[in-house]
């Protein structure tokens, strides 16, 4: 059997895919070229900062973020990907409590020499202000599988490379309304899953506070790599 006979013989009885046209917009080499040059500079301005200030973000915002996330490809379009966002401010000082506890003994047990040394020019420690100062608090879970209608498991694909991509469009869509967020990863992250009520097939990947940038935020001052550090050209 060759291989075009194989393939058709494994799907015949499958569902065939439904297309529609594709909405696409194309632009003049030059009008791409600046549209690339903008928002190069756009991204390459995004810091991440600890310092945030308590001024409240409308709800819209956070809701066109997680919109603009949810954009992202995935394994076989299955999304799994979860978000919980949060503003209630009971919630968010319980979350730092649990977190400024766990992130303690990470930093004083947990850490290796190596990590600290790392982490040092950063300036980051235990102490999780941001959770509480931000008017929103929003929580990325990864959905390793889901159920199906028999109560069986449904295999989710790529799933941590799909999560990965929609927490980026996420930063970015903070970023580019004009708001400022932080990746943060409290280890351990399973008290999320019962504090947040979320089902067993799911797994906190990323806590990301959103609001602005407090009057007197700072950022470390480093750079970043430059390309020839990070790309190998094979163009012929």
């Amino acid at each position: 059997m060759n291989k075009e006979n194989k393939y058709r013989e494994l799907f015949a009885d499958l569902p065939e895919a439904v297309y529609e046209p594709l909405q696409f917009t194309g632009y003049p080499e030059e009008e791409m070229l600046q549209r690339a040059r903008d928002w190069y500079e756009e991204c390459e301005r995004r810091r991440t900062t600890r310092h945030f200030s308590t001024k409240p973000v409308a709800k819209e915002l956070i809701e066109l973020a997680i919109a603009t996330a949810n954009t992202a490809p995935s394994g076989a379009h299955l999304q799994p990907w979860k978000f919980v966002a949060i503003d209630s401010p009971a919630l968010k000082q319980t979350i730092r409590d649990v977190t400024e506890e766990e992130e303690y003994k990470t930093y004083t047990e947990r850490m290796t020499d190596e990590w600290r040394q790392d982490l040092a020019k950063l300036g980051t420690d235990w102490v999780k202000t941001h959770i509480t100062d931000a008017p929103w608090v929003v929580v990325l879970f990864k959905e390793r599988y889901s159920l199906k209608e028999d109560g069986k498991k449904k295999k989710h694909y790529y799933v941590d490379e799909s999560v990965g991509i929609c927490a980026g469009l996420f930063i970015s869509a903070i970023h580019h309304m004009g708001l400022s967020t932080l990746t943060h990863t409290p280890n351990p992250m399973g008290f999320l899953n019962e504090l947040l009520k979320r089902p067993p097939n799911e797994s906190a990947v990323l806590l990301f506070p959103v609001g602005y940038p407090s009057d007197t935020a700072q950022v470390p001052k480093i750079a970043r790599k430059p390309l020839e550090d990070i790309v190998q050209w094979n163009d012929g």
